[in-house]
């Protein structure tokens, strides 16, 4: 048998510092999921205007290319089909979150989102939501024959 040897005032630190070790778990866990759902919504953000960016470089100026076989852009026809895009993919496309800027070269699409935090919110209440960010352009071409 084992003899126990208590130490005067040394009860409870055990308990002590495995709660702070489970405290450290959390907040990394919390951090650690987050951040996971921060970059999967980044990728899905990106995915969303790649693909709106794509479908407004293939609003070309028909007009335009048939007399001088120049791939121009038409502006209006290509924020139509970005908007028409979007909307496809079930993005608000009134949201002041999305911008479409189409010139006569080029079709840019930028999107963002608010990513609340949650697991984060139980440490930290006072954390603002992430801001999701993304943006493409895209111009148009023709393959050669």
């Amino acid at each position: 048998m084992t003899a126990r040897v208590d130490i005067q005032g040394e009860g409870g630190t055990m308990l002590l510092w495995m709660l702070m070790v489970v405290m450290m778990v959390l907040f990394l866990g919390g951090i650690s999921l987050d951040l996971w759902r921060a970059f999967s919504e980044r990728r899905a953000v990106a995915g969303i205007v790649d693909a709106a960016a794509i479908a407004g470089a293939s609003g070309i100026d028909d007009a335009t290319y048939r007399a001088t076989n120049t791939v121009v852009l038409d502006p209006a026809e290509a924020r139509a089909r970005a908007f028409a895009s979007l909307a496809a993919q079930g993005e608000p496309v009134s949201s002041p979150a999305v911008t479409i800027a189409a010139d006569g070269s080029a079709i840019t699409v930028t999107a963002s989102r608010d990513v609340p935090f949650t697991l984060m919110r139980v440490l930290l209440p006072d954390l603002a939501d992430a801001r999701i960010l993304a943006s493409a352009a895209s111009t148009p071409t023709l393959d050669p024959p």
